[in-house]
């Protein structure tokens, strides 16, 4: 799977994230600090990955700032993206099954190394729910895109 990744520093799991996602047998895009040649700034790494996902150039994306929540905050900007701030396993499954996050955002201060494997575990094994009410919630998360 490709998946399209920013980081705002190289600190924190920054410097871990690719080399994990490659590991595990995914191609990677990145954005921000991590590609050296982009602005590194925060909300615009985040948006990149972000267009990455909802333009359909990307499967997944993943963001990560210091607390996650500004990454998180600027891909939710971008149509199509549904960023989710997860700090462990649970909240990344839940994020995938029942919301159809396309976009994980991370904290590069408080996700540890084991953290991050287990996030990108859960991430990356869940489907998104196929339950009624679970779609028409994303489908209104699209209306309310469109107003």
């Amino acid at each position: 799977m490709l998946i399209s990744v920013s980081a705002d520093e190289l600190t924190g799991i920054a410097g871990l994230l690719v080399d994990e996602l490659q590991r595990r047998g995914h191609e990677t895009v990145a954005h921000g600090a991590l590609a050296g040649d982009e602005r590194p700034d925060w909300a615009w790494a985040s948006e990149s990955v972000a267009r990455d996902v909802a333009d359909g150039r990307a499967a997944q994306g993943i963001v990560c700032c210091w607390t996650g929540t500004g990454a998180s905050m600027a891909a939710n900007k971008v149509a199509g993206a549904r960023a989710a701030l997860c700090l462990d396993a649970a909240t990344a499954a839940g994020a995938r099954r029942w919301n159809d996050a396309n976009v994980l955002a991370l904290s590069l201060r408080a996700t540890s190394q084991a953290e991050l494997a287990e996030i990108l575990d859960a991430w990356l094994a869940t489907e998104p729910s196929a339950d009624a009410d679970d779609l028409a919630n994303v489908e209104h998360l699209r209306e309310i895109e469109r107003r």
